[in-house]
């Protein structure tokens, strides 16, 4: 079973001010996932504190497998996801965050100003997802097919050859 967190974070959404569509595709997709079951989520304004906060208490006392987050991964001043991630995690994995952005530069130039990171806390990998549904359904098709297997090496470790 793969346990996930889905954290949307955004000014607006927190307010309720804003329909939380990103993180409704994003529950949507990964029930695709065999044996992947959504445990919590939540709705958080743009502040790196609450951001890291939040990450830190799924990873380390609720455990979850998976968080993805949405939102606050762009250019603007308070898109700060990806510092508050930085300050959380122990491992970047470069190689999931790179395939984000090179799908999203097939639909669109502005794909190049995502920033999201992705990394490992423990035995919780957490991806920043950028704030569009369009731009999560598109990401998220890219790396669907690696999660599981992500979310194993960490949990179990590698197997043998």
């Amino acid at each position: 079973m793969i346990t996930i967190g889905v954290l949307t974070i955004s000014d607006s959404g927190a307010k309720g001010a804003r329909e939380d569509t990103s993180g409704e595709t994003i529950r949507a997709m990964v029930t695709q996932m065999h044996g992947a079951i959504i445990e919590t989520g939540a709705i958080v304004p743009d502040e790196r504190e609450l951001i890291e906060v939040t990450l830190r208490e799924w990873s380390d006392e609720k455990s979850l497998n998976l968080i993805l987050t949405t939102g606050g991964t762009g250019l603007a001043p308070r898109d700060v996801t990806p510092e508050a991630t930085k300050a959380v995690i122990e491992r970047e994995a470069p190689g999931i965050a790179e395939a984000m952005r090179a799908v999203s530069l097939q639909h669109t130039p502005f794909g190049m100003l995502s920033r999201g990171v992705v990394g490992t806390r423990g035995h919780t990998l957490i991806v920043n997802l950028p704030g569009s549904p369009k731009a999560v359904k598109e990401c998220l098709e890219c790396i669907l097919p690696v999660l599981p297997h992500a979310v194993n090496l960490l949990t179990e470790g590698p197997k043998e050859h």
